[in-house]
C-alpha cells in the first residue's frame, strides 16, 4: 500500500509490426454472436444470486502477486462460484512480465473473457478498446452493476476518469473511499514533543524551530546529537508532500492547479520556487534527511521503526508497530503555508486504473459484469479482502478484523487477490481495518479538514494525444525532478530560477498545458 507520490511518467505500450485490431465476424456469425447475448441477458438475474440460473464459465487472465496462493484456492473464488452459479478458470501470470504477457495476448488475438486484476493503462484500454478487442462497459454498468453505478453517481470523478474522449468505458478501476487509504498521514514523535515542551507545528515557520528543536536538544537522550529530525521517501516524494502548504495541488494526475477551470501547471511558477527554497533551507541546515535522495525504501521503513526520527509520512503505522514504537508517535495537520495554503495531498478515488475489462469473445457480457459488481459492495469486498468469517475474520461492531488464529498463521496474502494491489473492488471504511487501525484514524481526521472536495485522477486520451503528452513529458518530467533535486540540495542557486523558467518553456510546457486544458474541458462536458 505504500505509495510513490512522485511525478510519474505516462506509459505506453508499443507492439512492433503487429495489428491489433480485432478480427471484424462476418454477417452470419455477428447474428448468432448476438442471438447468443440475447439469450445470456434473458438468463442474468438482476438481482440477487445465483446470478444465473444455468451455470456458465468463464476464463480470466490475472496477474499473481509473490505473496498471493492460487487464485483457485482463495476462499471467495471457491465460495463466491457457488453464490454466482459462473465458474472462473484463473489464467495466472506473475507480476514479473505480466505487462508483456498481456500484450502479446491481444498481438495475437488469443483472447480471455476477462482480463482481471489487469493494469491497463489508458492508452492501452484506448488503443484495444477502440481496435475492438475489449467492449464497451458503460451500458453494461447502467444496466447490470447497480453498486458501481452508485459509486460513480456519488463521486463524479470517477466516470471522466475511465471515459474516453468518444465516451466510450472500456476498462473499469479499484474504487477507494476511505480517506485514510489516499493519503499520507503526518507523523510526528509526540514523546519529543512532550519532552521539549513544544507543541505540535501549525505553520511551516513552526515546523522550522520544531525541527531544529529536534535536531539540536538531544530529545532521544543519549548524550549524541545523531536525530533525524525529518525524513521522507526517496527523492522528489518531499515536494508532493509538502506542496499544499504551498498553494500547489496535484490534479489530473499531474503538477497542476485548477483554478476558475483554468489548468495552470505549476512548475515554474513562484509558489514551487517558494517550495523548494524552503527545502532547501530544511536540508542546507540538516533537518531534511541527508539521505533523502540516496537511501532505499527499505532503509526508509526501518527509521519509521527506530524511534529515532522526528517527522516522516506514510499512509499506516505498520512499520511502527513492528518495532513497537507506535506510541511515540502522533499525526498532525499539514501546516499553513506563507499565503495561508494547508492543502493535503489524497490520491483520487479511482485508483488502480484498468483493473478489469471484458473482451469481445466473451459470450456472457452481462452476467460477467454482475459478478464483479458484488465487489463494489461493502459485503463483496469484505469476502474478497477478508475471506470467510470465523474461519478467517471475526465482526467488530460490523466491521471486518481477522482473527488472532487466522494471523497467527501468517497467511493473510495467500487468501486474497487484494494483497499484491490492483483487483477491481471498493476499499471503503467498512472493510478497511487492516489499514486503518484507531491510530491512523486519529492521524486521519487530522488531514480531512483539508482534504481536496475533488481530486481528479489522470485524464484519458486518445492514442494520439497520449503519445503527444508522452513525448513532451519525457524531457520535461526528467528536466524538472534534475533541476528541482539540485535546488533542494544546493547544487543550483536559485539565481538560476529564470533560466529554469525559460528552459521549461523551450521545452513547450505551454503546450502540454494546453493539451492538458483540452483534456478538462471534455472532462468538463461529460459530467
Amino acid at each position: 500500500m505504500k505509495r510513490n507520490w512522485g511525478t510519474v511518467l505516462l506509459s505506453t505500450v508499443v507492439v512492433s509490426g503487429l495489428t491489433l485490431t480485432a478480427c471484424s465476424p462476418d454477417n452470419t456469425n455477428k447474428k448468432n454472436d448476438d442471438k447468443s447475448k440475447a439469450e445470456s441477458a434473458n438468463t442474468v438475474s438482476p438481482s440477487g444470486f445465483p446470478i444465473v440460473k444455468e451455470s456458465i464459465k468463464l476464463k480470466m487472465f490475472t496477474r499473481i502477486a509473490p505473496t498471493n496462493g492460487p487464485f483457485k484456492e482463495m476462499p471467495v473464488f471457491q465460495d463466491y462460484e457457488k453464490m454466482s452459479n459462473i465458474q472462473v478458470e484463473f489464467i495466472e501470470a506473475p507480476t514479473d512480465g505480466f505487462a508483456e504477457k498481456k500484450n502479446l495476448l491481444f498481438a495475437a488475438n488469443e483472447l480471455p473473457d476477462v482480463l482481471y486484476r489487469s493494469g491497463f493503462t489508458p492508452l492501452e484500454a484506448t488503443r484495444y478498446g477502440s481496435g475492438g478487442q475489449l467492449i464497451p462497459l458503460e451500458k453494461l454498468i447502467d444496466s447490470y452493476a447497480p453498486n458501481l453505478k452508485k459509486l460513480m453517481d456519488t463521486y463524479p470523478e470517477i466516470r471522466p476518469a475511465i471515459t474516453t474522449p468518444e465516451g466510450h468505458i472500456y476498462a473499469i478501476p479499484g474504487i477507494v473511499t476511505v480517506n485514510a487509504a489516499r493519503t499520507d498521514k503526518r507523523w510526528m514523535n509526540q514523546a519529543w514533543l512532550k519532552k521539549l515542551n513544544l507543541k505540535e507545528p501549525e505553520t511551516i515557520d513552526d515546523l522550522y524551530e520544531v525541527l531544529k528543536a529536534f535536531r539540536d536538544k538531544d530529545p532521544n537522550g543519549n548524550g549524541k546529537q545523531d536525530e533525524i529530525p525529518m525524513t521522507a521517501r526517496n527523492g522528489l516524494s518531499i515536494v508532493p508532500i509538502m506542496a499544499g502548504s504551498f498553494g500547489l495541488d496535484f490534479q489530473l494526475g499531474y503538477n497542476i492547479n485548477l483554478e476558475n477551470d483554468k489548468v495552470n501547471i505549476w512548475m515554474g511558477n513562484d509558489r514551487n520556487k517558494e517550495l523548494l527554497v524552503y527545502l532547501n533551507k530544511l536540508y542546507s541546515e540538516k533537518l531534511l534527511d541527508q539521505e533523502l535522495f540516496t537511501h532505499k525504501e527499505a532503509q526508509y521503513l526501518a527509521k519509521q521503526g527506530s524511534g529515532n526520527t522526528g517527522f516522516f509520512f506514510d499512509q499506516t503505522n505498520n512499520p511502527m508497530l513492528d518495532t513497537k514504537v507506535a506510541d511515540q508517535y502522533i499525526g498532525i495537520a499539514p501546516v499553513k503555508g506563507p499565503h495561508g495554503d494547508r492543502l493535503q495531498l489524497a490520491q483520487p478515488v479511482p485508483r488502480d486504473f484498468g483493473a478489469f475489462a471484458i473482451t469481445s469473445v466473451n459470450k456472457n457480457p452481462e452476467a460477467t459484469m454482475r459478478w464483479v459488481d458484488y465487489f463494489y459492495s461493502d459485503e463483496g469486498s469484505t469476502l474478497l479482502r477478508f475471506g470467510r468469517q470465523g474461519e478467517n475474520y471475526e465482526l467488530r461492531n460490523g466491521i471486518p478484523y481477522y482473527t488472532d488464529a487466522f494471523l497467527a498463521t501468517g497467511n493473510q496474502s495467500k487468501i486474497t487477490p487484494y494483497a499484491g494491489g490492483g483487483a477491481p473492488h471498493l476499499i471503503s471504511d467498512k472493510v478497511a481495518s487492516y489499514i486503518n487501525p484507531p491510530q491512523v484514524q486519529e492521524a486521519q481526521k487530522k488531514l480531512d479538514p483539508f482534504m481536496p472536495k475533488v481530486r481528479y485522477a489522470a485524464p484519458m486520451f486518445d492514442e494520439a494525444t497520449a503519445q503527444k503528452i508522452n513525448v513532451l513529458r519525457n524531457d520535461i518530467d526528467k528536466y524538472y525532478e534534475e533541476q528541482s533535486t539540485k535546488f533542494i540540495a544546493g547544487a543550483l542557486s536559485f539565481d538560476k530560477w529564470g533560466e529554469f523558467q525559460t528552459t521549461l518553456k523551450k521545452m513547450n510546457v505551454e503546450e502540454l498545458q494546453k493539451l492538458y486544458q483540452e483534456a478538462y474541458d471534455n472532462l468538463k462536458k461529460q459530467k
